[in-house]
This record gives structure tokens, C-alpha cells and sequence, in this order.
């Protein structure tokens, strides 16, 4: 089971040429075979046609061919400037992104040797107007930010595709009382092109209670070779800490390892419904009803699928996962859903009960415990590494369209031990609190995403390339 983050990424390149000759043919097959060598050396498996590109009837068997090849994007080139009513059919037969990318003139000549920026200029201008989405890179193919730009803009039309592409799933509804986050499938579908498919909390429960005893007690033994730290253990039983109320009844309570257990049960059943559905991100409805019923928190299993690049969102909330997944698909990771617990002038309080990755803990700081609430285990305790770049993002729908907003932060210590996990967010440019009136005002719920490391501007590209309001705070 791969995540899509994981998957491969086939790019097609269109090297867009001429019928009849015209300005420096030499130069435009030097840019032309750079281009391609440079596309090679990217950050995906570049595909090109066959046949070259020179008119409607060769553009469009290129484009079933990249098709076949299943390409999520194209970049497209023109070295010497091209037939400009190729646009609007490359916009016919391609209705996803693209990039749109532009090679210099030669510079030692003194005549026009190519013209491939007003090329890429006419036929961005002409799918703009036809409302087609579109990246634009400007640049010789061996200049080394040249290809750190093209990388940049095959990731993002390839996120905007991968996500008109997924399939989402959502086990429950939202966490009572959040309506703020309640899912719209229409509106996700027109909006993002991705689907969401509901499974009942009976359905799910029901898998949690079919694991097999011998995958769980395989899937308890992978656990352990985690070693994980844990809370005091009970004396004379080894394991993290007494049975729940409810749990010391449970069938799966029967283990040498009555914490792990349940948890290694609600790890399979989640990748069970993943893998049998071919689902690219999932919202799981965590409380009331899983704890109530097994008396176990499902969030270790929750941090074990994130960290293999799984998105999968606490308390239904079905649009942090369609974030998650659109960070996995940029590169920038799935991230960690925390909530906006309190903030000062300069800085934000995150919190959440306990489900972050070890990746963006504090060494050391991480031990598996119960929940501060009902005092059920398994949660993870653990203090978000301080001193990183953070990006603190958020995706949502609110006066019937699809909002994003980010804001950089770099993290500090927490101000006061917590339980689950935590830490501070220092908000470059500070003004929190006028921040956050504005982004309630918005709309926006009380969620945000964590994602390590500066991004604000490949997201406020991603909201245009998906036609999705960008808020500015």
C-alpha cells in the first residue's frame, strides 16, 4: 500500500515546434534538447511523445499518448515561438494544469532568435481567459534556479491534478458540535474535483472487531520494535499503564499488551478501509463514540499512518485532510492538525490531545500515555521541536466557496507543560490577535495544519492553480 505522496509522478514534455522554418531553427533544437535533458534530471520521470509537436493533428496524438503513459501534468515549451491556435486545443484536449515554460533568446545574436517568451506569454493569456489553470517558468534549461523553478512548478499543477483526482473518506461525521467543519461532497467535488466517500461508525467498529488476533498481536510486535517511551508501567503487568473501564472487557484486552492491542486494531482496520477503497486521505470521527465503545483512543495509530505519509484527520474533519494530502502531494509533508488553543501579540499556543509525528517532537519529550480528559489511553504526549520554520495553514469553505490561508511562524518551547501535544508558534510579523479576528470573521474553523519549514507561497500558488480565495493575514 503506497500512499499517492509516494507514487510515482510522470510528467509529459511538449516541445512545441514549427512547420515552416522561422527565427534561429539551431538555437530553438539547441533549447529543445537542453529542455528535455534538464526535464530528465528533475524530480519526477519525465514522458515525451514520440512524434514531434508541430500542428492540431500531432499535438493531439502526443497528448493521448501522455495520456496512456498516465501523466498528472505537462510542461510545455516553446524554444522558437509556435502556431498560437495550438492554446485553445491544447485547452480542449487538456483540462488539467500545466506548465507553461519559456527559454531565452541566444545572446550573442543580434536579431530575434526565438521568441519563446511571447510564445508562453500568448498561450497564458489565451487559457487564463479560457480559464485553465496554468505555472509559468522563465529561464535557460541549465541555469540551476531554472530547474529549482521548473521542479516547483510540476509539483504544484501535479498537486492541483493529484487532488481533482482523489478520493477521500470520511468514517463518521464531524465531532459533535463542530459544524464548522461539516463536508460537503458537492461542493468539495466542484470545488477541488476530489471525491468523498462516507462509511458508517458501525461499519468501522466492526472492522476494528474483525482484525484477526494473529495480525494484531504481529502488528503489537512491530509496535514494540518502535520503542516507543511510555508512561509508568502498571507493576507486575508490563504494559504502559491499567486497562480503561470499558477496554478490560474487550476481546482485544486479552493481549500481553492490553494498550497496544486495541490500538494495533484500529491501525489495520484504517489501512483495511485505505487499501479495499483506494482512498488517498482520510477524516476519522474520533470521539465519542470509539473510546466510549473500546476505551482506547485510536491516536497511535493515527501518528503511525501519518508518518508513512498517510493524511489521515482527527474528529471528521474531512478538508484538513484534503490539506494534508495536498502537502504530501507538494512535498512539503502531510503535516499534524493541531488546534489554535490561545495566543498573545507575537505568538500561538498549539495543542492537540496527542497524535503528532516524532518528526516534529522534541527528542525526548515523546512518551505514550493516557488522555488528559477520561484518563484512557493511548495518546502520544510530546512538545513540538522548538527553534524550526513552521508553516500554519488552513483549508475551508465558507459563502459557498473554498478558502486557504498560511502564515509563517517559528516554533518556541511551550509556556506551560500540557498534555497531549504542544508548543508555541512565534508568528513572524506578529499581530495575532488581529489575525485571528480576521480569519474567524472568515470563517475559518478552529483547526490549522502544521507544516514544517516555510511555504506560505506554494500554497497562495496552489489556491490560484485550484481557483480557491486566498486570505491574506
Amino acid at each position: 500500500m503506497t500512499p499517492p505522496t509516494a507514487r510515482p509522478l510522470h510528467v509529459g514534455f511538449l516541445a512545441i515546434g514549427r512547420r515552416r522554418p522561422g527565427f534561429d531553427p539551431e538555437w530553438g533544437s539547441q533549447m529543445a534538447a537542453a529542455a528535455w535533458e534538464a526535464a530528465r534530471a528533475g524530480d519526477f520521470q519525465a514522458v515525451r511523445p514520440a512524434e514531434a509537436v508541430v500542428d492540431d493533428a500531432t499535438l493531439r496524438r502526443a497528448i493521448a499518448e501522455l495520456r496512456q503513459a498516465d501523466c498528472r501534468t505537462l510542461v510545455v515549451l516553446q524554444p522558437t515561438m509556435g502556431d498560437g491556435r495550438l492554446a485553445p486545443v491544447l485547452a480542449q484536449l487538456w483540462a488539467g494544469p500545466l506548465v507553461l515554460w519559456a527559454t531565452p533568446e541566444r545572446p550573442d545574436a543580434d536579431r530575434v532568435t526565438a521568441c519563446s517568451l511571447v510564445a508562453a506569454h500568448v498561450f497564458g493569456s489565451t487559457l487564463r481567459q479560457m480559464q485553465r489553470p496554468f505555472e509559468l517558468v522563465y529561464g535557460p534549461p541549465d541555469d540551476p534556479a531554472t530547474r529549482r523553478r521548473l521542479d516547483a512548478a510540476v509539483r504544484l499543477t501535479a498537486a492541483a491534478a493529484g487532488l481533482a483526482r482523489a478520493k477521500v473518506g470520511l468514517v463518521g461525521q464531524h465531532a459533535p458540535g463542530f459544524v464548522n467543519m461539516h463536508a460537503d461532497p458537492a461542493a468539495l467535488s466542484r470545488s477541488l474535483g476530489a471525491q468523498l466517500h462516507h462509511f458508517g461508525l458501525a461499519e468501522f467498529v466492526a472492522r476494528v472487531e474483525a482484525c484477526e488476533p494473529a495480525r494484531v498481536d504481529a502488528d503489537v510486535q512491530a509496535v514494540l520494535d518502535m520503542d516507543l517511551p511510555a508512561g509508568e508501567p502498571e507493576k507486575g503487568t508490563g504494559t504502559f499503564c491499567r486497562n480503561g473501564p470499558s477496554g478490560a472487557s474487550h476481546k482485544r484486552c486479552l493481549s500481553p499488551f492490553p494498550d497496544l492491542a486495541p490500538n494495533s486494531a484500529y491501525y489495520l482496520a484504517i489501512s483495511d478501509l485505505i487499501a479495499e477503497e483506494g482512498l488517498d486521505a482520510v477524516a476519522l470521527r474520533c470521539w465519542p463514540e470509539l473510546p466510549n465503545h473500546f476505551g482506547h483512543w485510536p491516536y497511535l495509530a493515527m501518528m503511525r499512518l501519518t508518518e508513512e505519509g498517510w493524511p489521515v484527520a482527527l474528529e471528521g474533519d474531512v478538508d484538513g485532510a484534503v490539506l494534508g494530502l495536498a502537502g504530501g502531494l507538494l512535498g512539503i509533508g502531510v503535516g499534524y492538525i493541531s488546534d489554535w488553543l490561545e495566543h498573545d501579540e507575537e505568538s500561538i499556543t498549539l495543542w492537540h490531545p496527542g497524535h503528532a509525528p516524532r518528526g516534529l517532537c522534541e527528542p525526548g519529550s515523546l512518551r505514550l500515555g493516557r488522555h488528559f480528559n477520561n484518563d484512557l489511553p493511548l495518546v502520544v504526549n510530546a512538545r513540538l521541536a522548538a527553534d524550526r520554520p513552521i508553516t500554519l495553514a488552513r483549508l475551508w469553505r465558507c459563502d459557498g466557496e473554498y478558502r486557504l490561508t498560511a502564515l509563517h511562524a517559528r516554533t518556541a518551547p511551550p509556556r506551560r507543560p500540557l498534555l497531549g501535544v504542544t508548543g508555541t508558534a512565534v508568528v513572524d510579523g506578529a499581530r495575532v490577535p488581529d489575525r485571528f479576528d480576521h480569519l474567524v470573521h472568515a470563517g475559518m474553523p478552529h483547526h490549522v495544519t502544521l507544516f514544517e519549514g516555510h511555504h506560505l507561497d506554494a500554497l497562495r500558488r496552489l489556491a490560484r492553480l485550484l481557483g480557491v480565495k486566498w486570505v491574506e493575514v
